[in-house]
């Protein structure tokens, strides 16, 4: 992200250009320069503006970024494979890291619920603004008829608070842990042998699970890692008296909880319900072109 260093230099450099031009009048390469820094400026400003709403506590850490189908069937199921390349696309844009947690694929198509681990600094800050039911309109790829579907899909984020939890003490009593032969891609071990793992927190019924790794010691590990964070994240919001008010994820995944819509027919667009930003290219946005969601979405949070 961009720095006040970065930005005084730019501004230095134009006015570079400025001299020069009135020093030595008008020249198109002169003009087309001035033009570049002028843009460069204005992006700097921009990022730098952006950069102070990520103020809170977790904004800079690494996050678990999870999707999970809703409503809709297996056109639910694809509309979450589409949603993972959507959000894919824009983390290698963002400059994140991000690998796989765990994935359950669909019963004819798509993806049942999918958690990457992303890394990178401000992943949790600009992530989190993308929690939320995701809606889907279109033709149907699976219905004969033809017919216009309406499908759903939920992002949740949660920060990875820390490495080391070693001062997280959870009661071994307090845990079930089920082992289970892993159903994504892996290779012919990994879909061989019970190397996957879900942890079940009984007292809250939080669930982790992992099958990453072909090691169930491994995938183990990276379960509990995500269930303590996430009973870290509960902990530090106890005195809310619901769960489902502390994660808008835990709403139906369905009609009128989304806060956005994606419209593939009869139009093309895609629009914001909460700060009401939207966009006809359509292509572009699957593609990744998330920021001016993201954006206006922390300064409606910074506002409110």
């Amino acid at each position: 992200m961009a720095s006040y260093e970065d930005i005084r230099r730019i501004g230095e450099d134009a006015d570079v250009y400025i001299e020069l031009i009135r020093e030595e009048g008008e020249s198109e390469a002169a003009l087309a320069e001035l033009d570049d820094y002028v843009k460069r400026f204005v992006d700097r400003i921009d990022t730098l503006e952006i950069r102070s709403y990520l103020s809170q506590k977790y904004d800079r850490l690494p996050c678990y970024f999870s999707l999970n189908s809703g409503a809709g069937g297996t056109d639910a199921q694809d509309w979450t494979e589409i949603l993972l390349r959507m959000y894919t696309r824009w983390m290698d844009k963002a400059g994140f890291t991000y690998s796989l947690v765990d994935e359950t694929p669909g019963d004819e198509a798509g993806i049942k619920s999918v958690t990457l681990q992303v890394a990178g600094e401000f992943a949790y800050g600009l992530l989190k603004t993308e929690i939320g039911v995701h809606r889907l309109v279109r033709i149907s790829p699976f219905n004969a008829n033809d017919k216009r579907q309406t499908s759903f899909a939920a992002v949740d984020v949660i920060p990875e608070l820390s490495s080391d939890f070693s001062d997280v003490v959870i009661d071994s009593k307090d845990l079930r842990v089920d082992t289970y032969r892993a159903t994504g891609a892996g290779g012919q071990h990994i879909n061989k042998t019970d190397s996957a793992v879900r942890i079940t927190h009984i007292p809250t019924g939080l669930v982790a699970q992992s099958q990453a790794s072909r090691s169930q010691i491994s995938n183990r590990e990276t379960a509990l890692s995500l269930l303590k964070a996430r009973l870290i994240q509960l902990m530090e919001t106890q005195h809310k008296q619901h769960l489902e008010d502390l994660r808008g994820v835990e709403k139906d995944i369905a009609w009128g909880n989304q806060i956005r819509n994606y419209v593939f027919h009869p139009y093309k667009l895609v629009k914001d319900t909460r700060t009401g930003v939207e966009s006809t290219d359509l292509q572009s946005v699957m593609d990744g072109d998330l920021d001016r969601f993201i954006h206006a979405q922390l300064k409606n949070q910074k506002s409110s």
